[in-house]
């Protein structure tokens, strides 16, 4: 593995080095400032879309892509700095959506188990076989987890549901929450899932909904005029990213999603129907997700506030000789679309 001998650069010497591979620097000033804001690093993976590239043969004759280190005639350090700050407006809107959009789910997985049993979350039956199986060496109950309102002793093999319980019961040991206090000092900790969901994060709710049994999760689907289990566990992962990529404030627009949203089948929900079109690509760009949650958003309020913002902001994506809005997935004509009117 080779030693990392790169030395250690002045910000004007990090000026210096993008002008050298040649950006367009203009007025140094603001130029500084922005490398002092936000970093070389940073900086520079806003960059990254405008370095030249090349083609060649690997050993195998196939045909590769090499990104070089210099940048394409024409790349200033304003296009990066306004792909930032678009960067920062989407990630903002997209928090803002999602509070609205977590808040709910809790609601609905609190509200549908619940009707089954101030416990459910504690009840083998409420989950798939699969969320709540051990292996065959574990004691258990005919090859079936026996849930507790204890995490799994340490040592002793665990079931996804253990795993799952064991992190919300951390969770709420760690609370400061008033009502958390409520239920430790009367109730010996024991919180019904309606009150428990309101302390669970995003990722807590996606594991739990993805082990649920298939007449719960329909349930919880059909709140959200969702045709299957399948499609909402999906959307629920993906935004679970998406979330935690502008939680964190790292760059989002032109994003690789790690956990695409799942297109639901041509016909079950016509106003998503266009992401099955060749010219939306299924991982690259945010679109899909954004596209997921101005559906959800609807299902949920039935107002349109939300998806009226994203046409705002995307339509003024700040556009030049080397990057358009297709970068976040956006198809043709996307704003004439009955999703976004």
């Amino acid at each position: 593995m080779a030693e990392y001998t790169k030395p250690w650069l002045s910000l004007d010497e990090q000026l210096e080095k993008l002008q050298s591979r040649g950006v367009n620097i203009g007025d140094r000033n603001p130029c500084l400032a922005l490398l002092q804001a936000v970093g070389y690093y940073r900086l520079t993976g806003y960059l990254y879309p405008f370095r030249e590239s090349e083609t060649y043969l690997d050993a195998s004759d196939r045909q590769r892509v090499r990104v070089l280190n210099f940048y394409r005639e024409g790349t200033s350090i304003a296009e990066a700095a306004a792909l930032i700050d678009f960067d920062r407006q989407l990630r903002l809107l997209v928090l803002d959506g999602m509070e609205r959009i977590e808040v709910s789910l809790r609601m609905q997985v609190g509200y549908v188990l619940g009707k089954r049993s101030a416990f459910a979350h504690l009840d083998p039956a409420t989950f798939q076989a699969s969320f709540v199986s051990i292996p065959a060496d574990t004691p258990s109950a005919n090859g079936i987890a026996v849930a507790a309102a204890e995490p799994t002793p340490p040592g002793q093999a665990k079931s996804k549901h253990d795993l799952w319980l064991q992190r919300v019961l951390e969770r709420q040991d760690n609370s400061n929450e008033d009502f958390v206090a409520h239920f430790r000092e009367k109730y010996d900790n024991r919180m019904p899932i309606w009150a428990l969901t309101e302390i669970m994060e995003m990722g807590h709710l996606s594991r739990l909904y993805s082990g649920l049994n298939r007449e719960l999760s329909t349930a919880v689907a059909e709140a959200y005029d969702v045709p299957s289990k399948r499609v909402l566990a999906s959307w629920v992962s993906s935004l679970n990213y998406v979330r935690n990529v502008s939680a964190h404030h790292a760059r989002l627009f032109n994003r690789k999603l790690q956990v695409a949203p799942a297109r639901p089948k041509i016909g079950d929900i016509p106003l998503l129907d266009h992401l099955h079109s060749a010219e939306i690509p299924k991982a690259f760009g945010v679109y899909n997700a954004l596209a997921v949650m101005a559906y959800l958003l609807r299902s949920i309020d039935g107002g349109r506030g939300w998806s009226h913002k994203v046409v705002e902001l995307v339509s003024g994506f700040p556009e030049s000789q080397n990057m358009t809005a297709a970068a976040i997935g956006v198809p043709p004509k996307w704003i004439e679309l009955e999703l976004w009117r």
